[in-house]
């Protein structure tokens, strides 16, 4: 019989969800355990959840470490939800994305003959990212030892914090000094932005989650992994075109020629997400280039682009890899953002239809087929739940040969699914971010065995953390 609160020990054999990990007592019961743990570490939890076939506990100590572990080099490892596995050596991290791509697939997916290729190694671990997005709040997160002590002795205060969220805390920040996913120059902006923002404190005032009051909300800076060009976009609720200007000033003080542009987005939203409705180009043009393979893309500050360059040129290869385009092939390619995989595929087949339902992105896609002379495309904004209202425009593109498709984490609506097998392109490549949105269309396309699964490649864009990109194949049958 167990007991809340209770003690016990039990080896880590698997991963689990929501960032838990499994292990099994002695007796057979399985155990969910929370906190920074490894499989192959043998623990001491405490359970805190009693259910008729599972226990839920959380980590209290190790008792041997895996030998797989690793020192994080990260301040904030165990607060920020940013890098949950830097604990763990890197060729661990790659075979867990594997297996969780794998087990996905088999589990809920049901596709049990499928073996995942190993998953493809990041040519960097640290230091990767062309984006990052930092939130303003004004409740800043308190460690338990900043906790304990008297506020006027806390070397931050206690209202502002520009950084993180700590995991399930979105109306707290941790306060980031620096991140070892950004750059040297992001790490730079981020505390000059800080300093400025200090100083001026009463007349930008942190945004408040609570009275929908203030001002200051996300800082998103962008620096290319190939032209070097920086973005910096303060996203506020009013443009003030003063302070702004002080802050440009500051900005190109220090850092001077490097800073391609900086932008002041503007939002009424009544949440934190870092996306502008207007825009007000301080320095530069509003906009950055970035280099994928021979294409040069323009990236404006609401467009999504992959947040590491280096491994989006290996994630785009294997793409190709797998859809084996042939000259005389008409593509489609499904969520096609800013034409980043359209332009990739154009040199190897016929033409290619990209659709996208971000305006700013269907604009961006265009300008870049532009900007690199690229004829063989086309691109069309629209909700992919509605893909049956472009029947027309399909017919006169002319059916796809293959189809590409790069649905965002939650995966693609059942209803483009629908509208995808009567298509019946005798190709389908799936992009995934998400391993388990992924294995469920899986089962969908699959279904009456209209298509079959031949086989899967995890791709790391995201070292230190447990996110990992795959390319799935789907062959008519």
């Amino acid at each position: 019989m167990y007991k809340k609160l209770q003690r016990i020990e039990l080896l880590i054999i698997d991963l689990a969800e929501k960032n838990q990990c499994f292990g099994r007592l002695d007796d057979g019961m399985s155990v969910f355990v929370q906190g920074t743990v490894a499989v192959g570490d043998r623990v001491e939890a405490e359970i805190i959840k009693i259910k008729k076939q599972y226990l839920v506990a959380r980590l209290t100590r190790i008792l041997t470490p895996a030998e797989t572990r690793t020192d994080p080099i990260c301040s904030y490892f165990g607060t920020c939800g940013g890098c949950k596995w830097q604990h763990m050596q890197y060729s661990e991290q790659l075979r867990l994305k594997q297996k969780q791509v794998q087990d996905a697939l088999h589990h809920i997916g049901g596709c049990k003959d499928i073996i995942c290729e190993p998953c493809i190694a990041a040519q960097n671990t640290f230091n990767y990212r062309n984006k990052v997005d930092f939130s303003f709040t004004d409740l800043r997160y308190l460690t338990e030892e900043e906790m304990a002590q008297p506020e006027d002795q806390l070397s931050k205060p206690v209202d502002f914090a520009l950084g993180f969220h700590a995991p399930g805390r979105f109306a707290k920040a941790i306060d980031i000094d620096h991140c070892h996913l950004a750059t040297p120059a992001m790490n730079q902006i981020l505390n000059l932005v800080r300093s400025f923002c200090l100083e001026h404190k009463d007349e930008l005032p942190i945004y408040s989650t609570r009275t929908h009051t203030g001002e200051l909300r996300n800082l998103v800076i962008r620096h290319s992994g190939h032209t070097h060009e920086l973005m910096v976009n303060l996203v506020t609720t009013s443009h003030q075109a003063n302070l702004m200007k002080l802050l440009r000033d500051r900005l190109l003080a220090e850092i001077g020629t490097e800073l391609t542009t900086f932008v002041n987005s503007t939002t009424s939203a009544k949440n934190t997400v870092a996306f502008g409705e207007k825009e007000f180009v301080m320095h530069g043009n509003g906009s950055i280039t970035d280099r994928l393979g021979t294409y040069t893309y323009q990236i404006s500050p609401n467009s999504f682009f992959q947040t590491n360059t280096a491994q989006a040129e290996v994630l785009y290869q294997q793409i190709l890899n797998a859809a084996q385009l042939k000259p005389t092939d008409t593509v489609y390619d499904l969520f096609c953002g800013t034409g980043s995989i359209t332009l990739f595929a154009s040199t190897h087949c016929h033409k290619v239809l990209g659709i996208e339902w971000v305006e700013s992105s269907v604009k961006d896609a265009q300008a870049n087929a532009e900007l690199n002379n690229v004829k063989n495309c086309q691109f069309i904004q629209l909700d992919m739940k509605a893909l049956q209202s472009i029947e027309s425009e399909c017919a006169l593109f002319g059916a796809p040969d293959v189809v590409i498709t790069d649905p965002p984490r939650a995966g693609m609506h059942p209803k483009a699914i629908e509208i995808l097998r009567e298509w019946a392109p005798p190709i389908i490549i799936y992009v995934s971010c998400n391993p388990a949105s992924l294995a469920r269309d899986s089962a969908l396309l699959c279904e009456n065995q209209q298509y079959r699964l031949i086989n899967c490649t995890p791709v790391d864009l995201f070292p230190q953390t447990n996110h990992v990109e795959s390319i799935a194949r789907f062959e008519r049958l």
